[in-house]
């Protein structure tokens, strides 16, 4: 158990102990108007920018100045592999072999191609589990899947919510629908971290426990890769996709991530939407009109890969491999519960964290309901230069991001906070 103090001192000496402080100079964070650092809290939703994106990105507007099309293979990172130069960092980073991550298209689109694959309903068999708080495009992306093969949201979609009194779901409650509806779902998808209480669900129990009643399981870790740690591989994950423009720092709209298990890397009679970038390698340029998948989750891709927005991610997934998630996660894990401890101290009746405060059922992300004038306490909040976002009807959701923001952020954070309330 993490001892905490109240005061800015105790802050201050934080960062000054802090064996990853010198990252924080990596990245551009915004001003306020007085020329000082805002509070960035807001990197679950927009990842600040890696101070080297631009020479990452310039590298290959220079190279495509002076070679045109011939910079595909002469360029100083020829594009023709370029994709592949995510791929072992990627598959580090979640807990994968290279030939189950690929980077590619845009989270919902990846979605979409993967259910093409792994959500074959039949008539006894065609449900879809997701967790009643869902992000609205999982929602519509199942909803719109389930329509297309002829079936009934209203019968087909179950939504598994927290228990009357309680913010977040279970596990055990999980199991037990499985054990009640189990062989009727054929596809389980779960966000693996919620985008809105900050719950992390246990991945591999529910992959096991999907498994035993014959469903497909897959996440959207969205608000999980670059979060915390993960171990797609092990747990035997089916298929899952992820943005990488919050926690990774790709950019706005920064293209996405996909991961399909090695058991399904040789897979031939699962459907798949084809393109020629997921041509075999060997023969795509033969221009042949067969299609021939090449192994693993690069088979799901379809066009060739764009190469600015590649060059700004590349810029953050370097730095996330020189520290490693373990470091990454031990400090978010003290920045978090620093910011839970004084959160705490705050004498209010009207806030309450809803994220679980069992550090291994959450990343960096903290959800406070606020249930009088919250929409007030989050504008006060923004005059006052903290950068956060609030979710209807009543949630406040803050992510003291260990790459860049410090224990400094958080103390004051807090007590802007504190203030705010008292208006």
């Amino acid at each position: 158990m993490m001892e905490f103090k109240t005061g800015l001192q105790f802050a201050r000496e934080m960062d000054f102990e802090d064996p990853l402080k010198q990252h924080r100079d990596r990245f551009h964070i915004p001003k306020n108007p007085d020329g000082n650092d805002c509070i960035y809290l807001c990197g679950n939703s927009l990842g600040l920018q890696p101070k080297s994106v631009r020479s990452y990105v310039e590298q290959e507007l220079s190279d495509w100045e002076k070679f045109g099309v011939e910079g595909h293979f002469h360029a100083g990172n020829p594009w023709m592999p370029y994709h592949e130069l995510l791929t072992a960092k990627t598959a580090k980073l979640v807990g994968a072999k290279p030939i189950e991550v690929v980077t590619m298209n845009t989270l919902t689109v990846n979605l979409h191609l993967l259910m093409v694959s792994f959500y074959r309903p039949t008539p006894a068999r065609h449900k879809i589990l997701i967790e009643a708080n869902a992000f609205p495009s999982d929602q519509y992306a199942v909803k719109s899947q389930i329509r297309f093969h002829g079936f009934d949201p209203e019968t087909a979609l179950l939504e598994i919510a927290p228990l009357p009194g309680e913010t977040t779901i279970t596990t055990e409650q999980i199991k037990e629908l499985l054990d009640f509806q189990g062989d009727d779902i054929a596809l389980i998808l779960l966000g693996g971290v919620n985008y809105y209480s900050g719950q992390v669900f246990d991945m591999e129990k529910i992959a096991r426990a999907g498994h035993a009643k014959g469903c497909v399981v897959g996440f959207d870790l969205a608000h999980a890769v670059g979060n915390i740690n993960l171990n797609l591989h092990q747990w035997q994950v089916d298929f899952a996709v992820w943005c990488n423009y919050k926690y990774m720092n790709g950019g706005p709209g920064c293209i996405a991530g996909a991961f399909v298990h090695e058991k399904h890397a040789d897979d031939s009679s699962l459907p798949k939407f084809s393109g020629w970038w997921g041509h075999d390698k060997e023969t795509r340029f033969l221009m042949g009109p067969e299609f021939k998948s090449t192994p693993g989750a690069e088979g799901w891709q379809l066009s060739n890969p764009p190469i600015l927005p590649m060059a700004a991610l590349r810029a953050s997934v370097d730095i996330f491999d020189e520290i490693g998630m373990d470091a990454l996660c031990a400090k978010s894990n003290r920045l978090t519960s620093y910011a839970e401890f004084l959160i705490h101290q705050i004498e209010n009746q009207t806030i309450a964290i809803i994220t679980p405060s069992d550090s291994q059922q959450r990343g960096c992300q903290l959800s406070i309901r606020i249930t009088q004038n919250g929409k007030k306490v989050h504008q006060l909040l923004q005059k006052s230069g903290v950068v956060c976002d609030w979710r209807e009807p009543d949630v406040l959701r803050i992510a003291p991001v260990p790459l860049y923001n410090n224990f400094t952020d958080v103390y004051h954070f807090v007590e802007i906070l504190s203030k705010s309330l008292r208006v």
